[in-house]
């Protein structure tokens, strides 16, 4: 993950487990660390695609002058929430509180206390496929049974594409592909299982590999998780050649990253691409 990084945030807070700290209040100073992905704001050269450090600070100073709380615990605790709530592409953000006028009877020259804390919600990139039966009509369907499902949230859709077979065996008919992104609370586990229970209810069978299907439902990004076990590989591993997945993608998200690199390029580059008709 790339970093942003703000140190010596620094606001008068009245925090402390002694009377004469919340009557009286003290400098606290913070330094934060925000994990997030730049690559598309270092493509756009667009302030809206990254995480503005201003309103950041904004929010730290506002988060010391809330409360009173006896512990910086609890304050690095708050302000952590308040980021990562206010910024879903934070990833994770490690909060240090330093609080140097501490009542402590003794020579000392600060006292700190730091946390790290990760979103609860997820950014992930679902593709979907049909090339048998009313495939409209299918797709359209397990988009709502998505976008129903209560860890879910229903971020944006790509238009429709109409595409031809890649792979598997010849004379399938013309496939409809579909791109989602979501919000979940989701595991990238359970969010495939929840994929797989969605096939099942269309009816998906797995005898022929890259065969003609009722629906294909593809976990392509989880986040920035990257993932390769016996049931997940992420981000999928043959999304980045794929012009059926790729351009309804960038038609949804013009300045979405895949492996570091713009999806509109890729689906430029992607050998099926020339056949897509956007419906």
């Amino acid at each position: 993950m790339d970093r942003i990084s703000i140190h010596g945030i620094t606001a008068t807070g009245f925090h402390g487990v002694f009377d004469h700290e919340k009557r009286d209040g003290q400098p606290f100073t913070v330094d934060v660390v925000l994990h997030t992905d730049i690559t598309r704001a270092a493509y756009s050269d667009n302030v809206a695609d990254t995480v503005d450090y201003g309103a950041v600070s904004e929010l730290v100073v506002a988060q010391i002058q809330d409360g009173p709380w006896d512990l910086i615990e609890k304050l690095a605790s708050r302000i952590a929430e308040a980021i990562l709530a206010s910024y879903p592409s934070v990833a994770t953000v490690d909060v240090t509180v330093h609080k140097p006028q501490a009542p402590i009877p003794v020579p000392f020259d600060d006292v700190t206390i730091g946390i790290t804390r990760s979103q609860r919600q997820h950014r992930a990139v679902i593709a979907l496929g049909s090339n048998l039966g009313d495939s409209g009509q299918i797709l359209a369907t397990a988009v709502s049974e998505i976008a129903e499902a209560p860890e879910v949230e229903l971020l944006r859709t790509s238009p429709v594409a109409r595409t031809k077979p890649v792979g598997g065996p010849a004379d399938q008919p013309d496939f409809l592909n579909q791109v989602l992104e979501v919000h979940t609370t989701l595991d990238p586990h359970a969010l495939l299982d929840l994929c797989q229970r969605i096939e099942n209810n269309h009816h998906r069978t797995r005898e022929v590999r890259w065969g003609a299907r009722t629906l294909d439902l593809d976990l392509i990004t989880f986040g920035n998780r990257v993932i390769e076990d016996e049931r997940l590989s992420l981000p999928h591993p043959r999304a980045r050649t794929r012009g059926f997945v790729l351009a309804p993608w960038s038609w949804m998200d013009p300045d979405a990253v895949l492996d570091g690199q713009l999806v509109s390029r890729l689906a430029e580059e992607a050998a099926d691409t020339p056949d897509i008709t956007r419906l």
